[in-house]
């Protein structure tokens, strides 16, 4: 494990580093920490020196205080970047990729946006609104109801003990920390959306089929906002691409990355 200093009002992230070759960031979801990678990191690291992140306010790296912004994430990771990186962003983390490709463009080599959200409706937000409410009000139902919707009945008889390290990650969150970072991914997709077209780094979009948060047309409005971009859906599977696809998302990864080149 490896840490590097505060640098232009960012804090130095908790991450660890695999592998050789062009630079590939993992960067998951509020709630969780980078270990939700490791049903892909192997194979990623076959091709790539793969960086997995702890975001602010989860696992090892500092806490996250209310009112911290999507643009102070995005500057936690541009502060471990020395060059052009490859950016793999699930669920917040493609937030946060989505907003390193709009305003740093020389460090984005590409992106994957990993179960994003994009044009929420009011519907959609106000589910958001719900779900934040009851995370405040009891977190441990919070999280039970976070993974009765992220596992498939079926997954979750398969392999229990994965929905369970699951839950175990999501309790482990300070709770002040969780609440902050939740704000940035329930509002700041809307912000992002006039940036979208400006964004220049090859794009893919990627979700699951039965994703009813990250949904197939948010990644199909992501393809058709960002110029360039293409959509993947996964048929079967909800919201946990990384752990329940893993296979499928780092075969998509990998051709993504391969066709795409850094910027000069």
């Amino acid at each position: 494990m490896t840490a590097m200093g505060a640098m232009g009002g960012s804090v130095a992230l908790s991450h660890e580093g695999h592998g050789a070759g062009p630079d590939l960031v993992l960067l998951h979801g509020v709630g969780l920490d980078r270990t939700m990678w490791q049903r892909c990191l192997p194979a990623l690291a076959e091709r790539h020196r793969v960086t997995v992140v702890d975001l602010r306010g989860h696992g090892a790296s500092p806490p996250a205080v209310p009112g911290v912004s999507l643009q102070e994430l995005a500057a936690d990771v541009a502060a471990l970047l020395t060059g052009p990186a490859h950016l793999v962003g699930f669920s917040l983390g493609a937030l946060i990729a989505q907003q390193l490709a709009a305003v740093r463009p020389e460090l984005t080599a590409s992106l994957t946006l990993v179960s994003s959200v994009a044009g929420r409706s009011r519907e959609a937000r106000a589910a958001v609104a719900r779900r934040r409410e009851r995370a405040l009000e009891d977190f441990e139902a919070s999280a039970h109801a976070a993974v009765e919707r992220w596992f498939s009945p079926e997954w979750r008889t398969r392999e229990p003990e994965l929905a369970r390290s699951v839950l175990t990650i999501l309790l482990k969150n300070d709770r002040t920390s969780y609440l902050a970072c939740y704000d940035v991914f329930a509002t700041a997709d809307a912000g992002l959306w006039p940036r979208l077209p400006d964004i220049t780094a090859p794009t893919l979009a990627v979700t699951g089929s039965d994703d009813p948060g990250s949904t197939p047309a948010m990644s199909r409005l992501l393809a058709d906002r960002i110029p360039g971009a293409h959509a993947l859906v996964v048929p079967e599977t909800r919201h946990l691409l990384p752990l329940e696809r893993p296979e499928e998302l780092t075969e998509a990864v990998l051709t993504h990355t391969g066709s795409a080149r850094a910027p000069l």
